[in-house]
């Protein structure tokens, strides 16, 4: 006989706070330049929020354009009824032309060959073009811009083609090279775009996160590439780099928790966890968190990482287990079977976002967010009724 336990388990658990991403979404939309649409990028299950909710949630806000990663992601934000413009951003194998149709969604055409190959399926696909600006990851060659015009204009009408992107890969830096680098990159994008512009291709963009704050103004460079922002990690209240400053009121909308299964002294001596890389000092109270790398807090904390109880750090001792965690909680008072732990969020005056979490690591922002397990529950939290 099968048992199903339906309960919040509140073991290792996500809080998102709704109200934040609603909030991160107006402020960067009120700090841009320009009166662009925002198309929001919520690929990873928006970046480990919740593709659904938090489309929905911008659905409400007005924003009625998405980017995801691939035909699965995009076929769920379908059946979850969301509506608008829905871009895949990476390859989709042609044999899903009819899936692509069937459910009305965009397809990233990420060179010559894949166009051919969609092209020569019954189904009249509905596409944008990539163009590789100096990225080299996907897309026509825009070094060869009367041949991404020949490319275009022989697939316009053999497919639904609509539009075309490309990605400014070091935007969010501001040192002169890279400032160099990005302006080369939006300038090549326009000489592709103004030989097209008779087409009237309704979604042409450029401009992600860094580049819509820094870079998109009402200039003619920007004439006719320049009304589409693809905002992307800035929803969710990072930084695209670590000098990037956000716009003030942008902020974490996610908080990791979880609890305390065991407290108990450890004696001088004595050793912590697998591999016994943990040797006791001195008499020390240390308790287990039910969190571990299964659940996607990454082992190379081992040693050197920190969650948060009671308003206090309490370092990570021993490696990091599968499904548990050893801290030491010698000097916070009080500690007991039961505690909420903050793996990632604010406890009392402190606060550890996946930025910092990041910095640990040696890593980005982005990773330790997308890392984040499905088993870990997610649940949503708002400060606006409306929502």
């Amino acid at each position: 006989m099968e048992v199903h336990v339906n309960q919040i388990e509140k073991r290792s658990w996500i809080e998102i706070d709704l109200a934040q991403l609603k909030s991160n979404y107006l402020i960067y939309k009120k700090h841009l330049k320009t009166d662009a649409d925002i198309m929001a990028v919520i690929k990873a299950d928006a970046y480990g929020h919740g593709d659904v909710q938090v489309a929905r949630m911008l659905s409400w806000c007005g924003c009625h354009l998405f980017a995801v990663s691939n035909i699965d992601e995009a076929v769920g934000l379908r059946e979850a009824g969301i509506q608008g413009e829905i871009l895949l951003l990476g390859y989709s194998s042609p044999y899903y032309a009819k899936t692509l149709f069937d459910y009305d969604l965009t397809q990233a055409i990420v060179s010559e060959d894949y166009a051919e190959a969609l092209a020569s399926t019954p189904f009249m696909v509905k596409c944008q073009f990539a163009i590789d600006t100096g990225m080299n990851r996907i897309g026509l060659d825009a070094d060869d811009s009367e041949g991404c015009e020949q490319i275009i204009r022989k697939y316009y009408k053999k497919l639904n083609v609509n539009g075309m992107f490309t990605h400014l890969c070091v935007a969010d830096t501001n040192d002169d090279e890279s400032r160099a680098f990005t302006w080369g990159q939006i300038n090549k994008f326009k000489a592709v775009a103004d030989r097209i512009a008779d087409l009237n291709l309704p979604y042409i963009h450029c401009c992600n996160s860094a580049a819509g704050l820094h870079y998109l103004d009402n200039s003619d460079t920007f004439s006719g590439i320049g009304s589409i922002v693809r905002l992307g990690i800035i929803l969710f209240g990072l930084q695209p780099d670590p000098s990037f400053a956000l716009p003030e009121g942008i902020a974490p909308a996610i908080a990791w928790k979880s609890a305390i299964s065991q407290v108990k002294d450890v004696m001088p001596g004595e050793t912590i966890g697998y591999g016994r890389t943990y040797k006791v000092e001195h008499k020390s109270r240390i308790a287990t968190v039910t969190t571990g790398y299964a659940d996607g807090l990454n082992r190379h904390l081992s040693n050197k990482g920190h969650v948060l109880i009671r308003g206090h750090q309490a370092p990570i001792v021993g490696r990091i287990c599968m499904d548990q965690t050893l801290v030491d909680v010698t000097d916070i008072p009080g500690v007991r079977m039961g505690d909420r732990v903050v793996v990632l969020g604010r406890d009392g005056d402190l606060v550890y976002s996946a930025d910092d979490m990041a910095a640990d690591l040696g890593t980005i922002g982005y990773e330790v967010l997308c890392t984040m397990s499905k088993r870990v529950q997610r649940f949503y939290v708002s400060s606006n009724s409306s929502l």
